[in-house]
């Protein structure tokens, strides 16, 4: 993928279009080519699931509430979510990538990211994608798109760019012409409370929010932990592991909780997750951890499910950092209007203090770290003087 490089890998991500609606058309081929959306039947309570392309062209679309979706199209039609459907075709999406990679990392019901770098070097890997297309629309009549790139976060912004049916290389040459361009609210990881932020004051693509100048202004908005991830990510500075364990880390903690009657304010999310996390913090304590990335998880009502990680500046084992990050992931995420039964939170990448990077200087050596120090040197002065056993009690010598 990289000119000049041996090493970059060739990630692919690839998105299932409109899934839950493409299922639904195998299952009645008459919905084809009209307006629908996933919803409640006979209900304007609720919000959609997703929406046909031919009723997004009327403005609707995931996550619009029904009752307002049904005012800018009366004619719509809505069908019930059939999870049992979405399961059989998950696995003829993941076992058809089976036969191209073992290394793959299922990110949703409907997108995963595959290692293809092995593959590829026995054929080209817009070749791959365009085979992996037709196999799926002529197999399954699963349309999708596929994102190509040297780490996962850029291989997902390209399956983002053309849809449905569309195969987007980004190589790290080429971020500033493919990417600059977009709008900030197309960042990966940057949610719906915070690009609007953004775009309020000035920041409206991706290149503004790359702009050296605006640096002070956009940390200021977001934090500078969602500044870094977003500004080292888009450089192509991020994971290219594609790990099907990722979330299965046997060295993680995590809790979550599952409510008979659905949140749907961000306070009482946000009550929950404080609560979550101070139970993953004292496990943490427990056994003596630090963390330096944090998960959260969230499902809705129709058991659509996502998950947000963040990386930490520095391991930690501090309940308001943790929980601070975690709240920013679940304010980026929630949207109104939706009912969630579910809110997980988890901590990985966990070493123990003694594991833990420690790089002695000026800045961080410890009173403590001198005295030691001082006297270990004072001790060993002794000894060379008087013996290696000066210093040094008989057992029952008092």
């Amino acid at each position: 993928m990289e000119k000049g490089s041996n090493h970059a890998k060739i990630i692919f991500h690839i998105d299932m279009n409109a899934f839950f609606c493409s299922v639904a058309c195998i299952k009645n081929p008459e919905l084809r080519g009209k307006a629908f959306a996933i919803g409640r039947e006979n209900s304007s309570k609720g919000v959609l699931s997703t929406a046909s392309y031919e009723a997004r062209k009327y403005g609707i679309h995931s996550a619009m509430p029904q009752n307002e979706a049904i005012k800018l199209l009366p004619s719509l039609i809505i069908i019930e979510p059939n999870f049992k459907d979405y399961s059989y075709y998950h696995y003829k999406f993941v076992n058809l990538i089976k036969e191209y990679t073992d290394l793959i990392e299922v990110a949703s019901i409907d997108e995963l990211y595959a290692d293809m770098t092995e593959i590829s070097k026995k054929k080209h890997p817009i070749l791959i994608a365009k085979e992996i297309q037709e196999r799926l629309l002529g197999e399954y009549k699963l349309p999708c798109s596929i994102g190509i790139a040297p780490t996962l976060f850029l291989a997902k912004m390209g399956s983002d760019i053309k849809k449905p049916l569309g195969v987007t290389v980004i190589r790290k040459r080429e971020i500033e012409k493919i990417l600059y361009p977009l709008s900030v609210s197309d960042i990966f990881g940057i949610g719906k409370r915070t690009w609007p932020k953004l775009i309020d004051n000035g920041i409206k693509t991706i290149g503004d929010f790359m702009n050296p100048l605006n640096k002070d202004k956009i940390i200021e908005l977001i934090g500078i932990n969602t500044f870094d991830y977003a500004y080292n990510a888009i450089l192509g500075k991020s994971s290219d592991i594609v790990d099907g364990n990722r979330y299965d880390d046997a060295k993680s903690i995590s809790e979550c909780e599952t409510y008979d009657v659905f949140k749907v304010v961000i306070e009482d999310l946000a009550l929950e997750l404080r609560k979550l996390t101070r139970s993953v913090v004292n496990k943490m304590k427990k056994y003596n951890y630090y963390t330096k990335t944090v998960t959260i998880t969230l499902r809705d009502s129709s058991f659509s499910t996502i998950t947000r990680q963040r990386s930490l500046n520095e391991y930690t084992d501090d309940l308001n950092y943790i929980n601070d990050v975690a709240m920013e992931l679940l304010d980026d995420n929630f949207i109104d209007g939706k009912e969630y039964r579910l809110l997980g939170i988890g901590v990985s990448n966990l070493l123990t203090k003694e594991e833990l990077p420690r790089e002695h200087n000026l800045f961080n050596i410890s009173d403590k770290d001198i005295k030691e120090n001082e006297i270990n040197k004072m001790i060993k002065e002794f000894q060379n003087k008087y013996g290696n056993k000066a210093l040094y009690f008989k057992k029952n010598e008092k």
